[in-house]
């Protein structure tokens, strides 16, 4: 499974989201630290969640690298959050 969609099926899973997109971003950032061949080193995620409703954005960062897992933060260079409810 990629990267990308394993991004997408635990997000989906932990905050029920009305819109989510996952991008992965890595081409744009061929030549530059962390960029590896193939891809999947930086990604842009887009989700809006009820679930994020009264969380500061910083809580809201916490919950999506918690529901991420550390496994799988680990093998991301980058990832870009766009969090809102």
């Amino acid at each position: 499974m990629s990267k990308t969609q394993e991004i997408y099926d635990r997000l989906k899973v932990a905050f029920e989201p009305h819109d989510l997109e996952v991008v992965d971003d890595s081409e744009s950032h061929r030549g530059h630290g962390g960029y590896r061949e193939g891809g999947e080193s930086h990604f842009n995620v887009r989700i809006r969640a009820g679930a994020f409703a009264g969380m500061t954005r910083l809580a809201r960062h916490r919950a999506v690298h918690s529901a991420l897992g550390a496994d799988l933060v680990a093998r991301m260079h980058a990832l870009a959050l766009d969090i809102d409810t």
